[in-house]
């Protein structure tokens, strides 16, 4: 449907395959696919111009490349719990314990982007929460590299916490309650400038009227509030409050899954730009393995607050090989094939207890993150035949 009217209906192969009208062929152009050709960007139905970050990218102290085999995060032994009491009429005096995050490690390179990938549940948004310090972890350890030296991010207190928070920045999954409705654009934007004590009022003016170019809107709007602008817009106010601090890294919690097709477009095309022209390491969660293999350099697949499985995109997809893994692959849409409803365990691909061996481990030991081959590591018993595996 366009404007109200249908412009196109028929068959499924000829939709996908034949599409004839131009809205149609468009929006086919703005969904992320696997079969990419290297370099090949979504095409938007509409797109936006946007502006060069003068401010932003005289950040002090950052270095102009990357070396993407060098830590920004380095995460070991990550822990966190949480206790669940009874519910109903009859509510239980005890208490049961759930591990959303269980024993996590986890590098995250300088100018890469990590794409963090599971089910709903999983402990993906806790994690991240953890290593921007919003929650405290039970154990563990969470170190991030300043230079040559490492920071202690659980022993961080007072003043030393604050700064570090200018430096990892958060985006949320839905752009209509992440931002104040009473707060102007400019007050959203300008917000972390005043907490934070950066310029007087001419040079906050000046930093907010930059961002607000640079993800594409007019800063002619800035006295306007939230629902003046569309789910896209917003979420790019969103991104601009995210970068007003510039950090080092970005948390990005399904930024994308609330918005249409064109406007996920808009926004994929613009978080990549962003990373690029800035330097920025990014994490992305998401449930859309497409949107995922788009963004991402290295995906993490996170199931029952474990890390199962991690490696650069092309070697995940291609090559999966923890059944978690397998059945999330196997679940993705695709007009040309039926879903392989055997990959996916008869619906307990994410209860590891139905894992086959070497993935489950009996008795005392018990499996971890194992390097198969080229950066690829999968959650296994450390014994089994690592070789087999491989092929």
């Amino acid at each position: 449907m366009y404007h109200g009217r249908v412009v196109e209906s028929g068959a499924l192969e000829d939709i996908f395959r034949q599409p004839g009208h131009p809205y149609l062929q468009a929006l086919l152009r703005a969904v992320p696919r696997f079969n990419r050709k290297p370099g090949e960007r979504l095409v938007p139905i509409r797109d936006y111009p946007r502006a060069d970050a003068r401010r932003l990218l005289a950040r002090d102290g950052a270095p102009v490349e990357h070396d993407k085999t060098v830590p920004l995060i380095e995460v070991r032994d990550l822990v966190k719990s949480y206790a669940i009491r009874g519910a109903g009429l009859l509510k239980s005096s005890g208490e049961l314990t759930v591990r959303a995050v269980d024993r996590v490690d986890l590098d995250v390179f300088r100018g890469e982007c990590l794409g963090l990938v599971g089910e709903s549940g999983c402990g993906k948004t806790t994690l991240t929460k953890m290593i921007m310090r919003a929650i405290s972890p039970d154990s563990g350890t969470i170190r991030f590299a300043d230079g040559n030296r490492w920071i202690d991010v659980r022993g961080l207190a007072g003043p030393e916490l604050k700064a570090y928070r200018r430096r990892v920045q958060y985006i949320f999954q839905d752009p209509f309650s992440s931002l104040n409705p009473r707060m102007t654009v400019f007050d959203l934007i300008a917000e972390p400038l005043v907490i934070h004590q950066i310029g007087d009022a001419d040079e906050r003016r000046e930093i907010v009227t930059e961002l607000l170019r640079l993800v594409g809107l007019d800063p002619r709007h800035m006295r306007r509030y939230p629902h003046s602008f569309s789910g896209g817009q917003r979420q790019r106010i969103g991104i601009a409050r995210a970068l007003a601090l510039k950090p080092e890294l970005l948390i990005c919690d399904e930024p994308v899954s609330a918005l249409d097709v064109s406007i996920q477009a808009q926004i994929l095309n613009l978080l990549k730009d962003l990373q690029r022209q800035l330097g920025l390491t990014l994490m992305f969660i998401s449930h859309n393995l497409a949107v995922v293999d788009y963004i991402a350099d290295r995906i993490a697949v996170m199931c029952a607050g474990r890390l199962v499985e991690v490696a650069p995109r092309e070697l995940l997809f291609r090559r999966p090989m923890h059944p978690y893994t397998r059945a999330l692959v196997a679940a993705v849409p695709d007009p040309e094939r039926k879903l392989d409803l055997a990959a996916l365990m008869e619906g307990r691909a994410s209860i590891p207890s139905a894992w086959p061996p070497p993935f489950t481990v009996d008795g005392e030991r018990r499996a971890k993150l194992v390097e198969v081959d080229g950066g690829h590591f999968v959650r296994v018993d450390p014994a089994a035949d690592l070789g087999a595996l491989a092929s």
